[in-house]
């Protein structure tokens, strides 16, 4: 594997080759947290997240998968679990909040979230299909943006969900057509 000689020295306690993973992986760390979680400032506390879990359980890492597949899965898994807490934060919230008691009217406007890699003229296209992508069923969703965003192929993406290639492939063709069905009318050319 290619990168055996770097995990090797990072379980040596060889700080450089720590702070050498952390370059190679820390964008597409972020990259996939942001496009789960539609916010900076959680893509990068989830990023820092991930490489304190990577650096306290780089012993229990085996080379079994590659290191790039182990940091994606601890990334997808902290960004569901961000999402789920987050989720769970909103069941408990009193909607009363929301609205102003006297008129009715919606106090809370939520936030537009724009992905920092999309140029400005795609900004409310990219707006729409991340919403539509946040609708997808969390496997689903997980696929797609490893494959479709992060540029992974199926039986990558496939060990870091840990199905086969074939599901993987199953779950982005689904996820293209629900986000078809979703996105009609906004894009004309899909």
């Amino acid at each position: 594997m290619e990168h055996e000689k770097l995990i090797q020295e990072i379980k040596s306690g060889d700080a450089g080759a720590f702070e050498e993973l952390f370059t190679l992986f820390k964008d597409r760390v972020f990259n996939t947290a942001v496009s789960y979680l539609q916010n900076k400032e959680d893509a990068e506390e989830i990023t820092q997240d991930v490489f304190v879990e990577v650096y306290r359980s780089i012993d229990k890492f085996k080379s079994e998968s590659g290191i790039g597949t182990w940091i994606y899965r601890i990334t997808v898994n902290k960004s569901l679990d961000r999402i789920k807490h987050r989720k769970r934060k909103k069941r408990f919230a009193f909607i009363t909040s929301l609205f102003d008691a006297e008129s009715g009217e919606l106090v809370h406007q939520p936030v537009e979230f724009n992905h920092p890699g999309v140029e400005a003229e795609s900004k409310e296209r990219a707006k729409y299909l991340f919403d539509a992508i946040n609708r997808l069923p969390e496997n689903q969703k997980t696929a797609f943006i490893l494959t479709e965003i992060e540029g992974l192929s199926h039986a990558e993406a496939a060990q870091v969900i840990d199905k086969t290639a074939k599901a993987v492939e199953s779950l982005v063709r689904r996820a293209k057509e629900r986000l078809r069905v979703i996105l009609s009318g906004i894009y004309d050319d899909l």
